[in-house]
């Protein structure tokens, strides 16, 4: 834990924190004085990713899509910690399905996962805290959510409405004293960067040559589960009290090459 500890005695929820970008922001966190309650589809995973840590924890299964799971998770994690004071509504989907196999069916399941939990969980959370007093709601958008690319459909339309949700949020609940903010991550090494095919994404012929070789991406190299992790903690915290609807793009630069 570091000197400052400046999330000492608040609990953080972080949803899809069993790898990646949930996984990083939970252990930053942590490692600031927060107790973190993760919610996982996949718990089993989160508790081995977590078995080791040195902050206080809880692991809970959790569909996001659900209703009374978000309702119950909010309520163990109020229950075991006393009081709950940030979410992080990370959990999500990747989908690359291309226009001539989509189905209304798939486009509506990733917009329950990647759109509509964002709502459900913030709902279930809001009124924990409330009770706190006020605090912080970040979610994780994507760079995704401000382009078009083929096969992004139900994708891209999710994150992007993600970002206009986290705007009408924050004008919701600024009376509340509950800041909202998202962060847009770019390319990022995490199991989303495999393809159907099973390759990495970041070893592509179109990545190396377009996006690193012809200085797409100005830091020239893609970004780290831990590079998103800095900034969730900068909205997670006070020195963004005066910071709400915002969406951070954390890209390497990309986003200034568009």
């Amino acid at each position: 834990m570091s000197a400052a500890g400046q999330l000492r005695g608040r609990t953080a929820l972080v949803t899809g924190a069993g790898r990646g970008i949930g996984l990083a922001i939970a252990r930053r966190l942590g490692r600031e004085g927060a107790n973190i309650v993760v919610g996982d589809i996949d718990a089993d995973v989160a508790k081995d990713a977590l078995a080791d840590s040195d902050f206080p924890h809880l692991v809970q299964p959790l569909d996001v899509r659900d209703e009374a799971q978000a309702a119950a998770f909010v309520a163990a994690a109020e229950q075991r910690f006393g009081t709950v004071d940030i979410i992080v509504n990370n959990a999500a989907v990747l989908d690359m399905t291309p226009f001539t196999d989509l189905t209304m069916d798939r486009f509506h399941k990733v917009l329950a996962v990647n759109l509509d939990s964002v709502l459900t969980m913030t709902q279930a959370a809001v009124p924990a805290i409330e009770r706190a007093g006020g605090g912080r709601v970040l979610n994780i958008a994507s760079i995704m959510g401000l382009r078009g690319a083929k096969d992004s459909i139900p994708y891209s339309t999710a994150k992007g409405g993600v970002i206009n949700l986290t705007r009408c949020l924050a004008c919701e609940l600024a009376g509340k004293n509950i800041t909202v903010n998202a962060i847009a991550p770019g390319f990022i090494d995490t199991r989303m960067a495999i393809t159907r095919t099973g390759d990495h994404e970041h070893q592509s012929e179109l990545f190396q040559k377009f996006y690193l070789g012809h200085g797409k991406i100005p830091l020239a190299r893609a970004g780290l589960p831990d590079d998103i992790a800095g900034p969730a903690l900068f909205f997670s915290g006070d020195d963004s009290r005066y910071v709400t609807g915002q969406t951070l793009l954390v890209d390497g630069g990309l986003s200034a090459t568009f």
